[in-house]
């Protein structure tokens, strides 16, 4: 027999009385809206890339009004959002501290948009595929997903609590691709394919780096305290130094992991050591068996 609402709703009420953490009752008009910040970075793609994200203009003219339109509207959407993750601040002192962060991130936007392009060259050179640099920016995802992250990174980097992590969950969700915000990443940085690939919050990437799908930096373990407890932070993911390749499949762990420059790493390699600058790094491979398949019903393998 169902139990009656109301007992199911005063067993929720009391799991809300007792779980410490996971719920945020008494301030939940104080987190940021993940629903505002999905809709900021929709727009931050059409100042990168106007006329492929975002509405069409009418007329190459309409850009210098329309460009202005969307920072100021920006502006205004996401202060109350980065003031909201200054929720230690009192409101006065929250609020001023987000205009700081805007005004300065929004000057860093022409910069950044130099950068991606960039990495939108990497991608059209890079990938025989490639038919267009129209086609890398609109199609591939990895363009959206590195270009959220490096404006993230900038909020990342003014120590701007969530936020940067919404953004690149957004992306994330969008893409397949998940690149922390923590990050640091040279320019010229391509993605091929992308699916699955995984780059830890305190990974090193230098320039003209190229990942395939499936790859993942991540950390190799984590130090504890004296009760057991996780310590967060320090370097616990890898660097990668200029010019490196590493093709699908494989996993680079650990902080202290090093690959030199202009090193390729194989597919389906497991690696937690440094190599040094302009190595191969491969299994040697299986001998691959082909033989004619047996008739209709036998089996074709043996025990």
């Amino acid at each position: 027999m169902e139990p009656p609402v109301n007992d199911a709703a005063d067993e929720l009420l009391r799991t809300y009385e007792e779980s410490g953490g996971i719920n945020y009752l008494a301030a939940a008009a104080m987190l940021p809206s993940r629903p505002a910040i999905e809709s900021a970075c929709v727009d931050l793609m059409s100042l990168m890339f106007p006329g492929f994200h975002g509405a069409a203009l009418a007329d190459s003219s309409d850009l210098p009004a329309v460009t202005r339109s969307r920072i100021k509207s920006l502006h205004l959407r996401m202060k109350p959002e980065i003031a909201k993750s200054f929720n230690q601040l009192d409101r006065d002192a929250a609020d001023a501290k987000a205009d700081q962060v805007l005004t300065w991130f929004m000057s860093q936007l022409g910069r950044l948009r130099q950068v991606l392009w960039t990495d939108v060259d990497a991608a059209y050179e890079g990938d025989p595929a490639a038919t267009s640099y129209e086609e890398v920016i609109v199609a591939y995802p990895a363009t959206e997903a590195i270009a959220i992250q490096r404006m993230a990174h900038l909020l990342y980097e003014k120590k701007v609590p969530l936020i940067p992590r919404l953004m690149t969950e957004w992306a994330h969700t969008r893409t397949g691709i998940d690149i922390h915000p923590g990050a640091r990443i040279g320019p010229h940085f391509f993605i091929d394919h992308g699916t699955g690939v995984v780059v830890g919050e305190t990974c090193e990437i230098g320039s003209r780096v190229k990942l395939y799908h499936a790859v993942t930096l991540g950390a190799r373990s984590f130090q504890k305290d004296e009760h057991g407890k996780i310590i967060k932070g320090g370097k616990r993911h890898p660097t990668l130094e200029d010019d490196v390749t590493i093709y699908p499949n494989s996993t680079v762990l650990g902080g202290e992991t090093v690959i030199g420059a202009r090193s390729t790493i194989g597919g389906n390699v497991f690696l937690i050591h440094s190599v040094p600058p302009d190595s191969l790094v491969y299994y040697e491979e299986k001998q691959l068996q082909i033989v004619p398949k047996r008739r209709a019903g036998a089996s074709d393998f043996t025990a």
